[in-house]
């Protein structure tokens, strides 16, 4: 059995419940297996004192620094985040935390291997870690981790540093593949890894008694994701504002907020356009169900878990080519479109118009299981940590 550590900043708690919910979701299927025994360390960022105090970061100084969270053993060490840095520092922070909490936990739990969840700054971090403790690292490439920390110039030396470094690499689409081939990292190093969805949670319903439990009737768009500009949800305001009678449900917080209010007022649609904030992740299969086309205008994407939640769901997705679009896309799921209003407008009113049937959209989210992702991690994480254990006995 080996012992795997998965360090993500991005992971689920009390005061967010759905931040990185897909990082939990992939660590629970590879601890149900056999072979795999898991710890989940999920860095904490705070600013120095009397900082913490602000509503921003209030809730989370006072998280459990260990708990159980939905049946996994979570750390949840404190780093300084100094503000006004953008980042830069957090890898450095990260490892210094977590140095001699990583000594403590080796007495009992002798991990085989680091798997870094984000490429920043979770994948600088585990380098420092996995040299300290001698043992292997992975990174998991998911997009925006990739597409604005490995590109920025404050950054991207670190992101590169530690891909390089690294024992292996995964990405969540093979055209996350191909950026981190751009950047100039080894082909041969980096595997897909297909994101999961729980096909036994989302499912298609009774869509006009999905509605009704909503409080809605007609035509129902829902849009996932924060409300921050890679989401770009003005776009789909801007679609959804010209077709009369269609319900806009936008899932998701963020400092675009009001950005976003002013432009619902600006079309005059507030009585058919909703920012609905956070909507629990348990809730969210239902949703997704009474819904008759999820759109989504990102500028930047890996591949989103929103498009396989909704077509497991049996709802049609309406998205800009970006990132894996065309990796989940089949006939029948629904269209990708050119990223603007118009276009979205036009995709958005051919779904409405002409419903795909609801097998041919499930069928698009078929290969995206948590069991399959699992098995993969498995056979990864195995090579990964006999091929180092290979190069130590070289070296002897």
């Amino acid at each position: 059995m080996l012992r795997i550590l998965t360090l993500s900043t991005l992971f689920p708690d009390a005061s967010r419940p759905n931040f990185g919910v897909f990082v939990e979701q992939q660590t629970r299927g590879i601890a149900r297996r056999d072979d795999l025994d898991v710890r989940v360390v999920a860095p904490v960022g705070l600013p120095p004192w009397p900082l913490t105090l602000h509503p921003h970061y209030r809730a989370r100084a006072h998280l459990p620094r260990h708990e159980q969270w939905r049946g996994l053993d979570v750390i949840r060490p404190r780093f300084l985040n100094l503000p006004g840095t953008g980042g830069r520092f957090h890898p450095r922070m990260i490892a210094a935390a977590l140095a001699s909490k990583l000594e403590r936990l080796r007495a009992e739990f002798p991990f085989d291997l680091i798997a870094a969840e984000f490429f920043y700054p979770d994948g600088p971090a585990a380098m420092r870690l996995a040299e300290r403790f001698d043992v292997p690292f992975s990174i998991k490439a998911r997009g925006s981790d990739v597409h604005y920390w490995a590109n920025n110039p404050k950054t991207q030396d670190m992101c590169l540093a530690a891909g390089r470094a690294a024992g292996g690499l995964l990405t969540v689409s093979d055209a996350m593949k191909r950026d981190l081939v751009t950047l100039g990292l080894d082909e041969a190093r980096i595997e897909r890894s297909l994101t999961g969805v729980d096909q036994a949670r989302f499912h298609p319903r009774d869509r006009a008694a999905a509605k009704a439990k909503f409080g809605v009737s007609g035509p129902f768009v829902v849009a996932l994701g924060s409300l921050t500009p890679n989401k770009d949800h003005s776009m789909v305001i801007d679609a959804v504002a010209k077709l009369p009678d269609v319900t806009l449900w936008i899932v998701g917080q963020g400092f675009e907020q009001p950005m976003l209010e002013a432009k619902i007022a600006e079309h005059g649609i507030g009585d058919r356009v909703r920012l609905t904030g956070p909507v629990p992740h348990a809730d969210m299969p239902e949703l997704l169900a009474a819904a008759d086309a999820m759109a989504l205008a990102s500028r930047s994407e890996g591949l989103a878990n929103a498009w396989v939640e909704s077509l497991a769901s049996g709802t049609p997705i309406v998205i800009p080519d970006v990132g894996g679009a065309r990796e989940v896309m089949r006939e029948g799921a629904g269209f990708i479109v050119e990223r603007n209003a118009d276009a979205f407008a036009v995709g958005i009113a051919a779904v409405l118009a002409e419903p795909p049937e609801t097998e041919s959209v499930v069928a698009a989210a078929r290969p995206f299981t948590w069991p399959a992702n699992a098995e993969h991690l498995s056979d990864f994480y195995h090579r990964l940590v006999a091929a180092h254990r290979g190069q130590r006995v070289s070296h002897l």
